[in-house]
C-alpha cells in the first residue's frame, strides 16, 4: 500500500511504444485494493487497513493519494496530462542519405509547412528523423504541504532543488560536459529520474521510469487548505499551506511512474530499492584512496609512483590507467612499448597487495584488423544508423562505431572479453573503469550518439538514450564475476548512470574543475546522487581540469577522505599532482587525510553493508537523520557520514573558522563530531592498503547521549567474494552501552567468520564522574579486570589493552 504505480500507454499504437526494461529488480507485487465509494464518474479504493485511500476522478482525471485523512499526492491537480500519439508518416514523405549518417526530409506538399517540423528537428547541420512524428508524454503531480524538494541527479546545483522558469527546467539526458558549469540545470552525466519531497512529518517520492530526455519543472507556492472546524456548517477556516507542483515531460516512451508514500526518508529509501535494488557490496580495497591522472606513461612510471607512496607512508589501493596505456586506443590492448610486460607489473603491485584499474570506453576503433571491432561487426553487435549500416562516429579512436548494450547477447559476449584468455595481460586484480558511455560522440549534435540511431528491437536511440551507460556497467560487472568463476566481488566505475546503477559499482561527478566553488558544489552533488539510491559515489580530488593551488588540493584530500568513493585524478595537460609534489608541510596534511581514511574503514564498510541490505544512504543530508528540524532541511555544506558522524569540510580560501549546525540539541553532550548515542568502529592503525590491515586491531568510539546510552555496530566479512552472501560467511555485531555496561552481541546469527582481529581499545566520550574500577565478564564467565584512564576536563574514559576477539560476546562493567 506504500507503492503505488501508474502506467499510461495508447490503447492501439502504430506499433510497441518503448517500456524500460532491466531498471527494476523483478514486477512489483500487486495488491487487492477495496472499493469504498463508487459513483458517476469518481472512484474511492482503501488498503486493508482503511487509513489510506486512492481518490480517482474520471472529468477532469486527477488521482489523490490520502494517508489519515490527510492528502499527501495529487495527480494531474494542474491538467497537464498529454499523450502524443504515434503517427503513420506523410504520404510524400522521402528519407535519402546525404553527407555520412545525416539524413534529410523532402518538403511535405501540403498547405502548411509547419508540419515538417513534426517529422525532423534541426541542430546545427544535424538533422533528427522522426519515424512516426513527436511522441512525447507528461504529466504534474502535486505534493501537498512540501516545499522542500530534492534528487533527480545529476546536476551541479544545490542540494534543495530550486523553482524553475520557462527555459531553466532541470534536464534528465546524459551528455559529455567538459567543465560542466556550476548552478546549472543542464543534464550532464547520469541521471536518476528520482524526486524526494520532505516535510517535518512525511517524506514522499515520484519515480518516473522513462530513459528518454526529460525535463522536470518545479514550482512552490501557498495555497488555501480548508480546516475542519467545530463550528456552524456555514463557518470554513482556512490557513495558508505550501504545495510543490512538479511537471514531468518526456521526448518518448510510456507513462510509467511510482508515488512512494514513506512516511519517513528510510521507509523512502527502502520502497525506492524494493524497485530498483540496493547498493551492490563493494570489495573492501574500492573503499581505500585511488590515484589516477592521463595519463600514467608507462611500466617504470607506474612502479615510480607506486614506490612513492611508500616512501612518504602514505595508504594507497589501486592505481588507474588512462586511454593511453592501450595499443592506439583499441581497448582490451596494451601499448606494445610502453606496456611490455603488463602481466609482470600488475604482479609486482599484487606483491604491495594493491589493484589496477585501467579505463574501458565503448566506442570501438573502426579496424579490421582489430579483433574486438571484426568480431562484433561481423556479429552485428553495432549500433545501426537510419538506414541499416553501423553507426559511426568519432571519439579518442577516431572513426569508431558504438557496441549495442542494449542487447542481451551483445552484453553477454562483453562480459566475456574480460576472461583471461581474451583480455590478454590482465589479471585477478585488475578491475574497470567506464567512461564516454552518454554515449559521447564527438562532432555530434551536443556531442552524442543521434536521436535516430537504432538499437536490438528497432527501438530508436532517443527512447533508451539514458540507459547507455547503466548497459555497460551491468555487462562490465558481470564480465569481471564470470572470469572470477562467480567467486569475487567486481568494481566498476562508470560516468553515466541511471535509476538501478547502483547495483553494478560506484559513479562519480565527471570533469570537474580545480577551483573552490567546484569543491563546494561536489558536496550537494554527492548528497543528491546519494539519496537517490547511489551510494558508492565521489568527485576527482584535485579537480580533473586544471592545476590546484595546494590549499585547495589539501582542503579537497581532507573533504574526499570523507566521501563514499575517494579518487585523485588529473587531466593530461595538468601538472604532477601525487600527493608528496606540495611540499613537506602539505604532505603531512594529505597523509594525514588519507590516513584517516584508512582509520575509518571499518565504519565506512559497515555503512555500505547497510546501505546493500536496507538501502540507508552512506552519505546522506543532515534532515535525513534529523527529519522534524526545518533549520536542516536546506543544509548542503555539511552532511552525516552514517547515523554517527557529522562531517563539515572546509570549502572556503584561507578559512580558518567554520560554522557548525549541530542538530539534535538533545543528542550532542560535548561539541564533538560524533553524534551522541552512536558506537564508531576503528583501526588502531593503518597498513599500506587495506589488505595489509586485515588482522590490526580495533578501537570503538562511543559517544554517549543524554541519558548515557549508545549504540552501533560492526560488519565483517573476507573483503572480497560471494562468500558473505551464498555461505553466510560474516560478522555483525552489536555494541551497546547502557546503564554503565557495555556490550558486544551478535546482530545476525546467521553470520558466521572466523578472524583474529581483537577490540584492543575502547574510549567512552561523555562519562560524568571518574569510575572506581572496570571488569570485562567474558563468555566462559571469568572476570578480569581493565587498564582505564579518565579525563576530568573531557569527560573521556580510555579502556586499553582489552585484547577482547571482534566475534566474541563480552560485557564491560563500569563502577
Amino acid at each position: 500500500c506504500w507503492i503505488r504505480r501508474l502506467k499510461i500507454n495508447e490503447v492501439s499504437p502504430l506499433k510497441s511504444r518503448y517500456e524500460v526494461p532491466d531498471v527494476l529488480i523483478k514486477e512489483p507485487t500487486t495488491q487487492r485494493l477495496s472499493i469504498a465509494q463508487k459513483e458517476a464518474g469518481i472512484l474511492v479504493l482503501t488498503c486493508a487497513s482503511e487509513d489510506r485511500k486512492l481518490h480517482i476522478t474520471a472529468n477532469p482525471f486527477q488521482i489523490e493519494l490520502e494517508s489519515k485523512g490527510e492528502t499527501v499526492l495529487s495527480v494531474n491537480t494542474n491538467g497537464l496530462l498529454y499523450f502524443e500519439h504515434l503517427q503513420p508518416p506523410p504520404q510524400n514523405r522521402c528519407i535519402t542519405r546525404s553527407n555520412g549518417w545525416k539524413l534529410k526530409l523532402d518538403t511535405f506538399r501540403q498547405e502548411n509547412q509547419e508540419d515538417l517540423g513534426l517529422w525532423q528537428e534541426e541542430f546545427g547541420s544535424f538533422l533528427d528523423i522522426k519515424a512516426n512524428g513527436p511522441s512525447s508524454i507528461g504529466l504534474d503531480f502535486s505534493l501537498h504541504g512540501c516545499e522542500h524538494v530534492y534528487g533527480i541527479p545529476e546536476h551541479a546545483e544545490t542540494l534543495l532543488l530550486k523553482n524553475t522558469s520557462d527555459d531553466d527546467a532541470y534536464r534528465l539526458f546524459n551528455l559529455d560536459v567538459y567543465g560542466h558549469k556550476i548552478h546549472d540545470k543542464m543534464g550532464i552525466y547520469g541521471s536518476v529520474p528520482f524526486l524526494l519531497a520532505h516535510k517535518p512529518n512525511r517524506t514522499s517520492g515520484i519515480f518516473w521510469l522513462n530513459s528518454s530526455e526529460t525535463l522536470v519543472e518545479i514550482n512552490t507556492k501557498a495555497v488555501m487548505e480548508h480546516v475542519p472546524s467545530r463550528s456552524p456548517p456555514d463557518i470554513t477556516k482556512q490557513r495558508v499551506v505550501p504545495q510543490t507542483d512538479v511537471r514531468w515531460m518526456s521526448e518518448s516512451g510510456i507513462i510509467d511512474v511510482f508515488l512512494l508514500m514513506g512516511p519517513t526518508p528510510f521507509d523512502i529509501f527502502k520502497q525506492y530499492a524494493q524497485l530498483t535494488g540496493t547498493q551492490a557490496l563493494p570489495p573492501l580495497f574500492s573503499l581505500g584512496y585511488h590515484q589516477c591522472r592521463w595519463n600514467y606513461e608507462d611500466e617504470q612510471d607506474v612502479k615510480t609512483v607506486d614506490t612513492g607512496f611508500d616512501e612518504h607512508d602514505i595508504p594507497y589501493d589501486v592505481i588507474w590507467l588512462d586511454i593511453e596505456h592501450t595499443e592506439g586506443k583499441r581497448y582490451f590492448t596494451w601499448d606494445k612499448k610502453k606496456f611490455q610486460h603488463p602481466k609482470r607489473m600488475q604482479e609486482l603491485l599484487k606483491r604491495k597487495k594493491r589493484k589496477l584499474v585501467v579505463i574501458i570506453d565503448p566506442h570501438i576503433k573502426v579496424d579490421p584488423m582489430y579483433t574486438l571491432y571484426s568480431q562484433a561487426k561481423k556479429k552485428g553487435y553495432f549500433v545501426k544508423n537510419r538506414t541499416g549500416q553501423d553507426f559511426e562516429g568519432i571519439c579518442w579512436p577516431g572513426s569508431s562505431s558504438y557496441l549495442d548494450f542494449t542487447n542481451p547477447e551483445v552484453r553477454e559476449w562483453y562480459a566475456d572479453q574480460f576472461a583471461f584468455k581474451s583480455y590478454k595481460g590482465s589479471t585477478d586484480i585488475l578491475f574497470v573503469w567506464n567512461d564516454m558511455n552518454e554515449p559521447s560522440v564527438f562532432k555530434a549534435a551536443e556531442l552524442t550518439m543521434q536521436r535516430d540511431a537504432v538499437h536490438h528491437g528497432n527501438w530508436e536511440h532517443r527512447e533508451v538514450h539514458n540507459l547507455y551507460g547503466f548497459y555497460q556497467q551491468m555487462a562490465t560487472a558481470e564480465g569481471l564475476i564470470k572470469r572470477s568463476g562467480g567467486q569475487r566481488r567486481p568494481f566498476v566505475l562508470t560516468r553515466s548512470f541511471f535509476a538501478g546503477s547502483q547495483k553494478y559499482g560506484a559513479v562519480w561527478t565527471g570533469d570537474n574543475v580545480a577551483e573552490w566553488s567546484y569543491l563546494k558544489i561536489s558536496i550537494p552533488m554527492l548528497l543528491t546522487i546519494s539519496i537517490a539510491g547511489i551510494s558508492f559515489c565521489g568527485a576527482d580530488v584535485g579537480g580533473f581540469i586544471g592545476d590546484p593551488e595546494p590549499e585547495l588540493l589539501v582542503r579537497w584530500y581532507q573533504a574526499g577522505a570523507y566521501q563514499p568513493f575517494f579518487r585523485g585524478h588529473a587531466n593530461i595537460e595538468s601538472k604532477r599532482r601525487e600527493p608528496w609534489l606540495f611540499g613537506d608541510e602539505n604532505t603531512r596534511i594529505i597523509r594525514e587525510a588519507i590516513r584517516e581514511r584508512y582509520t575509518l574503514l571499518p565504519y565506512l564498510y559497515s555503512l555500505f553493508y547497510r546501505a546493500h541490505t536496507t538501502a540507508e544512504p552512506v552519505m546522506r543530508p543532515l534532515w535525513v537523520e534529523f527529519p522534524k528540524e526545518q533549520e536542516t532541511f536546506g543544509v548542503e555544506d555539511e552532511y552525516m557520514l552514517g547515523n554517527a558522524l557529522l562531517v563539515h569540510p572546509v570549502i572556503e580560501q584561507e578559512a580558518t573558522t567554520v560554522n557548525v549546525l549541530l542538530p539534535g540539541s538533545d543528542e550532542v553532550r560535548i561539541p564533538v563530531f560524533q553524534r551522541g548515542g552512536c558506537v564508531v568502529p576503528l583501526k588502531t592503525t593503518v597498513g599500506r592498503s587495506t589488505e595489509w590491515m586485515t588482522d590490526i586491531s580495533y578501537e570503538l568510539h562511543v559517544a554517549l547521549d543524554s541519558k548515557d546510552f549508545a549504540v552501533g555496530e560492526l560488519y565483517l566479512d573476507d573483503g572480497h567474494s560471494f562468500q558473505y552472501l551464498h555461505k553466510k560467511q560474516f560478522l555483525h555485531r552489536k555494541f551497546t552501552f547502557h546503564k554503565n555496561v557495555f556490550s558486544s552481541s551478535c546482530a545476525d546469527e546467521f553470520g558466521q567468520y572466523h578472524t583474529k582481529c581483537v577490540v584492543e581499545r575502547v574510549l567512552i566520550l561523555g562519562v560524568q564522574k571518574q569510575p572506581t574500577s572496570v571488569t570485562v565478564s567474558l563468555q566462559d564467565g571469568k572476570d578480569k579486570e581493565v587498564v582505564f584512564t579518565y579525563d576530568v576536563k573531557s569527560s573521556m574514559l580510555t579502556l586499553e589493552k582489552l585484547l577482547l576477539n571482534v566475534g566474541a560476546d563480552w560485557e564491560i562493567h563500569i563502577k
